[in-house]
């Protein structure tokens, strides 16, 4: 085997290596919307991925490219993925997570309905509820079991599930709680019945950006891709850029790149509105 097949072969696995570290870097790891929340130890697990995953890259077009600044911008763009490609996995979780709490709502409404007591209708329909907002239920009749108070539990419940249409539940819960009054049953049903409306209006805007969040993804995939063949197959032609002035530019050249690609990012982007059931407002 001659050394210029050996080479070749050796090329052929570093670029191999540095797509593969660049694809599943930009890929979205993003846990199913499964769980409420995410532990700390799972956080850990993937930023050490993605970190793995992004020196990897960087490595791989250090290799190829001889080129410092590209190398670090890959390795950072790895780190970032999920920020500027990913964002579906987390909007589906909202979305079951809304629709958790409208059927959970009406589950209480209706167990409420049978003269029950709000102390013992929650840990009534802690099992009975959707995945993506039990483990959230389940420490709510924790709280209860050992003799929490109504509203700090609730509360909790409430900075748990962190979303703002789970504060209108959890504030009709807490004022019920306090003032132990008729109706409750009635709030329930507008309750829910607004937030099923919440769930069809999210889903209509997820429905209607997911063009243009395919469109920023397949403009930034192009982009990188262009760049990465034009460095390491068509070397004549960015020449000029091996030079510390040409790292310079480059540096410039990739910064404006950034600044487009999170200017894109934010335009498929979905904006809830502001919680207003903050840590400590429910207990006063």
């Amino acid at each position: 085997m001659s050394d210029t097949v050996l080479a070749l072969m050796v090329l052929g696995a570093v670029v191999g290596a540095g797509v593969l570290c660049v694809v599943i870097g930009l890929s979205d790891h993003e846990p199913a919307p499964l769980r409420a929340t995410v532990s700390w130890r799972d956080r850990l697990q993937g930023n050490a991925r993605r970190a793995l995953f992004g020196v990897g890259a960087g490595l791989a077009i250090l290799l190829l490219t001889s080129w410092p600044v590209l190398a670090v911008a890959v390795g950072l763009l790895v780190w970032f993925a999920p920020r500027l490609f990913g964002g579906v996995a987390s909007e589906k979780r909202q979305i079951a997570r809304l629709e958790a709490l409208a059927a959970w709502t009406e589950s209480l409404r209706d167990t409420v309905a049978g003269a029950v007591g709000l102390e013992q209708a929650i840990p009534a329909t802690t099992y009975a509820a959707a995945p993506a907002i039990r483990p959230a239920l389940e420490r709510l009749a924790d709280r209860l079991r050992v003799r929490t108070p109504l509203p700090t539990a609730l509360q909790g419940f409430a900075d748990d599930l962190d979303d703002p249409s789970a504060d209108l539940v959890v504030a009709a819960l807490i004022l019920n709680s306090r003032l132990r009054g008729p109706g409750l049953r009635d709030v329930l049903s507008s309750l829910a019945g607004s937030a099923r409306e919440d769930l069809e209006m999210r889903r209509r805007i997820s429905a209607s950006r997911s063009s243009t969040r395919r469109s920023v993804q397949i403009v930034m995939g192009v982009t990188v891709i262009f760049v990465l063949v034009l460095a390491v197959f068509n070397r004549s032609y960015v020449e000029p850029y091996g030079s510390p002035i040409g790292q310079l530019v480059l540096l410039v050249v990739i910064g404006l790149f950034a600044g487009g690609f999170i200017w894109m990012r934010r335009l498929s982007e979905y904006e809830t509105a502001e919680r207003f059931l903050l840590a400590g407002e429910g207990s006063r």
